[in-house]
């Protein structure tokens, strides 16, 4: 990656490492320039009280040297960090890199912005260009040209060609949208608030894997750190739908059966997913008290032979860096409990054929072994993709598909239970509120009521979790302004895409690629 454009250093000083101040909570450095910086910053705030995230504002080979450097006296669970620069840290960091991706609705919505600039678009990616964004074009009558880039100097030369040809808004992130307005163009930031959310959900995730391997290390066992957190009381919502999930629920949990949950990004796949595991019968009585485990994973989080060592375990020397004496997979460690996969549609087919092993003969064998472990696990897993459709592209097992299919359940995105907006949204910010140690004021269901027609013409591509976070943002700013009322005007301030021009084909939208 060439280094001719240097990045100014504002990194946070270092921080001691006998501090402790914050040694039970996960920690996760960001690293960003430009206006990836300021939306990092944005949203740390939403995170805070269950990371301690440290902000770097580096690029590329300056933000390599800085992180090695405080690696040697300081801790680091995850580093989260988009696009080329992403790209760069990853092959160059040993602890674990998590990429903010752009998703199809934030090139919607930036390609909508950028078309009331010029009816001549620029689309610039990192590496390869999106194959889905050509029918899109065709579908919404766009004139689009695609480039990808390499290096910056490379970057800066596409932005030149697509200028000589008439280009004057050009769509992309941090870096293009800089080159580009040091070109005179119209530079389009592509990455949205709930992409950026959703890297630290990941981030938070391979955090806790982490911690869990350190707890390993310490003695603890499995069930001290394994417990689920919610059950079937968090599945808010009076309608039809949610009454049905609620049902299916008690039912799966009944049955030691495997279950596939899908739904879109935000449906709240794993809270569904834990509360089959709390509702089990043995969960009910004098067993809960000892717990049966419940272990959770993300299977696009990590890379093949992280999730490989993580899921199977691993034997002494199985691979450089391998722990002395060997070290117990998650499938070990949620013996006689539940396995949970997430995104399982991201798995590679190696690790695919692994699993279904598994699966048929109920016993693991570590990476670098040969001794099969008997192993009696649950599994639970979930996607947002369409796994028939995957089958039938041969970028699924057929055989593995129908052994997680047992029994399946389907959650509903928000927009279609919106009769329960004004109880996830109630409950949500008072929730909030409470964390913050502020008190419901008695006007808020019916301010809440008020502010409806503003949230209900909203699609909440990220459903459920999208309007907790909202929610949280809100309550903060409540918190700070106790006599502000919670009005539409005030919670248009505070996420002006709610006023956004609602833009349709979400199936479109869903098929762009990531960065």
């Amino acid at each position: 990656m060439s280094q001719s454009r240097p990045f100014s250093s504002n990194a946070t000083p270092h921080r001691q490492a006998g501090n402790t101040d914050n040694a039970d909570k996960p920690v996760i450095w960001t690293v960003s320039v430009s206006r990836l910086f300021d939306l990092f910053r944005d949203i740390t705030l939403e995170y805070d009280h269950q990371a301690h995230i440290v902000p770097i504002n580096l690029g590329f080979e300056d933000a390599v040297q800085h992180i090695r450097e405080r690696l040697i006296t300081e801790r680091c669970d995850a580093v989260i960090a988009a696009g080329s620069n992403a790209a760069y840290l990853k092959s160059r960091l040993s602890v674990p890199v998590i990429i903010a991706k752009a998703s199809g609705f934030d090139f919607m919505q930036a390609l909508a912005k950028a078309r009331k600039i010029s009816p001549y678009l620029g689309v610039i990616t990192y590496q390869e260009t999106l194959p889905a964004l050509r029918e899109f074009q065709t579908v919404f009558g766009l004139n689009i040209k695609q480039r990808a880039y390499a290096t910056e100097e490379d970057a800066r030369a596409q932005i030149n060609e697509l200028k000589s040809i008439g280009i004057k808004a050009i769509v992309g992130a941090g870096l293009i949208t800089d080159l580009a307005e040091e070109a005179g163009l119209a530079g389009i930031f592509v990455y949205s608030s709930n992409s950026i959310r959703q890297a630290f959900e990941d981030a938070l995730e391979v955090a806790r894997l982490t911690q869990l391997e350190s707890s390993r290390g310490r003695g603890h066992s499995v069930s001290d750190t394994l417990r689920t957190k919610h059950s079937i009381n968090d599945l808010r919502g009076n309608s039809e739908a949610m009454e049905t999930i609620r049902q299916t629920i008690v039912l799966f949990a009944r049955s030691p059966a495997t279950v596939l949950i899908q739904g879109e990004t935000g449906t709240g796949k794993e809270l569904a997913a834990q509360a089959i595991h709390r509702e089990h019968p043995h969960e009910q009585g004098t067993a809960a008290k000892t717990g049966r485990p419940f272990v959770a994973v993300n299977c696009g989080a990590l890379a093949e032979s992280l999730l490989e060592s993580e899921l199977f375990g691993h034997e002494e020397g199985a691979f450089t860096g391998s722990r002395r004496g060997g070290r117990a997979g998650l499938f070990e460690a949620a013996n006689r409990g539940t396995l949970f996969l997430d995104e399982i549609g991201e798995m590679p087919l190696p690790l695919q054929t692994r699993l279904l092993r598994v699966l048929e003969e109920r016993e693991v064998v570590r990476v670098g072994g040969t001794r099969p472990i008997p192993v009696d696990v649950r599994i639970i897993s979930a996607t947002h993709c369409d796994l028939d459709e995957r089958v039938r592209d041969g970028r699924f097992r057929g055989d593995l598909f129908y052994r997680l299919t047992v029994l399946r359940m389907n959650l509903p995105p928000l927009r279609e239970h919106p009769d329960d907006l004004v109880t996830l949204a109630e409950w949500r910010l008072k929730h909030a509120l409470a964390s913050l140690g502020v008190r419901p004021h008695a006007n808020l269901h019916a301010e809440v009521v008020a502010c409806m027609p503003l949230l209900a013409r909203y699609s909440w591509p990220g459903n459920v979790r999208e309007l907790r976070n909202l929610m949280e943002r809100l309550a903060l700013y409540l918190a700070a302004e106790p006599l502000q009322a919670l009005t539409p005007a005030f919670i248009l301030r505070l996420a002006p895409e709610l006023g956004a021009i609602k833009i349709e084909y979400q199936d479109s939208a869903t098929r762009i690629a990531d960065i």
